[in-house]
């Protein structure tokens, strides 16, 4: 009888230790450096071929509204770690910051819980962090790095980080009782891309779409199809990954994630405030948990996904994150619409890059708010006096160079072509808004449209107030810090201004007595 007691008791408590790793999976993130939503396969390209990345999609659950927050590298995945909007973030609002050790980032917290967490490739970033430039340091928030695997790339512009090699040494790592977190990030599709390289693939260009905000020439034809080569290199590592947990027998209990950052490396995409910039592919797998071959439209942003892992991994979400779960969204059974309440997103934007200059003022932010609904984008350009691209004197370093940059900026004399050079580099009304479903690509602004005033009033009374609830120092009259929170390649600043002795640090400092943590 004991011995029979002792059996059933084992059994039990067998039960219960499984009942607890099934309840702690294993969460793949992985991010994109620059990549559209509409460059995927299950997202309308057919140019762009993504195999494993639609094969995702189509086994688990994608997202139609699916926003960044802050269209630029750091910011964005500043909102993803920390779970917070941009305009909370403090100087973690602009691109390339000191990072402070202030806030909790979601890896951290979950090692914290028990789980074996690293990273490979790009993480948080650029920026500093520590007093250390932290790209390819394990002092990223993302987690511990895994690297040193190497890979011969096709082409010179892409990254010789063997991404998916070094996750599968991470696995070889991660202790028999512990769930682990790794976020794979790859470098790809940023630019610089090796010119032309879709000759030497032989590419027929003869499928891909250009926006409408830039002219049909084959030069820029050319340009994106460079790019497509290389939003195929991060899906060629989505499937390595793939492949190594199965290998693993841990693709069955792994929450697999894949987003990018923001839109293509394009003039009037990547960091700024339209539907192809801040809209990003977002999909979900998680086999027997996730539904397959769900399609959700509930508006989801980047800093819901930290409280959505940390809910997933049953560890309590922090007071810190600002974002909802959308744990929900993810295992319902349901499609479309599961949350009638999320029906919107938020959006916004500081200082990208350098070379917006106000006076004696040298760095200064182009600050946009703005809001979107199932049909329509609000957008206000907060002091629209400014360059939303940066200054043209400077080169609008808010936009990466390229031919398709080029090429645009020599529009600016052409009485016949002139109006793509202003739609990408040329200064904006206060106001704008866009019919999204008609006007995908914001080529017609309604704000003078008396048809959509109310429209109009209402969405900014509405964005207004949310801003104002979240505390946003721009709404509240004390945007300025913005615009002084120093960027942390000080000696490029001096040199493009021509300023050897330019110190933002100390004018920061003593404009409002706040420290910077640069140690």
């Amino acid at each position: 009888m004991v011995y029979r007691y002792y059996i059933i008791t084992s059994l039990f408590f067998i039960y219960i230790i499984s009942c607890n790793k099934v309840d702690k999976p294993n969460i793949l993130f992985i991010i994109a450096d620059d990549a559209s939503k509409n460059s995927f396969g299950v997202y309308g390209s057919i140019s762009c071929k993504t195999p494993s990345f639609d094969f995702l999609a189509n086994q688990g659950v994608r997202f139609t509204n699916a926003y960044n927050n802050n269209p630029k590298c750091s910011p964005a995945r500043a909102a993803i770690l920390t779970g917070r909007y941009s305009w909370q973030l403090e100087e973690a609002a602009n691109h390339r910051p000191y990072l402070s050790d202030k806030w909790k980032y979601y890896p951290f917290i979950l090692e914290e819980a028990g789980y074996f967490i690293g990273y490979t490739g790009k993480g948080w970033g650029p920026g500093v962090f520590k007093g250390i430039d932290i790209s390819d340091t394990d002092l990223n928030p993302a987690g511990h790095i895994f690297k040193g695997e190497k890979i011969n790339p096709p082409f010179s512009g892409i990254s010789k980080k063997n991404y998916s090699a070094n996750f599968r040494n991470f696995l070889k790592q991660v202790p028999k009782d512990k769930p682990f977190c790794f976020w794979l990030g790859t470098h790809e599709p940023h630019r610089t891309y090796e010119k032309n390289s879709w000759k030497k693939e032989k590419r027929d260009t003869s499928k891909i779409k250009v926006p409408k905000f830039y002219p049909n020439h084959h030069k820029i034809i050319g340009d994106i199809a460079d790019y497509e080569i290389e939003v195929e290199w991060f899906d060629k590592h989505i499937g390595e990954a793939i492949k190594y947990l199965k290998e693993n027998n841990l693709f069955d209990n792994t929450l697999i994630i894949v987003t990018s950052d923001h839109g293509m490396p394009f003039p009037r995409v990547k960091g700024q405030i339209y539907e192809e910039g801040f809209s990003v592919p977002l999909i979900a797998f998680w086999k027997d948990r996730i539904k397959k071959g769900r399609i959700v439209s509930d508006f989801i942003t980047f800093p819901d996904i930290a409280p959505t892992i940390l809910e997933i991994a049953g560890i309590q979400i922090i007071n810190q994150m600002t974002g909802e779960s959308f744990k929900k969204q993810l295992l319902s059974r349901d499609n479309g619409r599961i949350d009638v309440e999320r029906d919107f997103t938020l959006l916004g934007k500081e200082r990208h890059d350098i070379g917006r200059v106000e006076g004696d003022n040298y760095s200064v932010a182009y600050p946009v708010r703005a809001i979107r609904t199932d049909e329509y984008l609000y957008i206000r350009n907060l002091i629209s006096s400014r360059w939303p691209a940066g200054n043209p004197e400077y080169g609008f370093l808010n936009c990466d160079n390229s031919p398709t940059k080029n090429l645009i900026v020599g529009l600016k004399n052409d009485k016949i072509l002139r109006d793509y050079y202003e739609m990408s580099f040329g200064k904006r009304p206060v106001e704008e808004l866009y019919k999204i479903y008609d006007d995908p690509d914001c080529i017609n602004n309604l704000s003078n449209n008396f048809t959509y005033k109310k429209i109009k009033d209402s969405l900014w009374t509405k964005l207004k107030q949310n801003l104002t609830d979240q505390g946003d120092p721009r709404i509240l009259g004390k945007g300025e810090i913005f615009d002084y929170y120093p960027y942390s390649r000080i000696p490029r600043q001096q040199k493009l201004y021509n300023k050897p002795d330019y110190n933002p640090i100390k004018i920061f400092e003593e404009k409002f007595n706040i420290k910077i943590n640069v140690k």
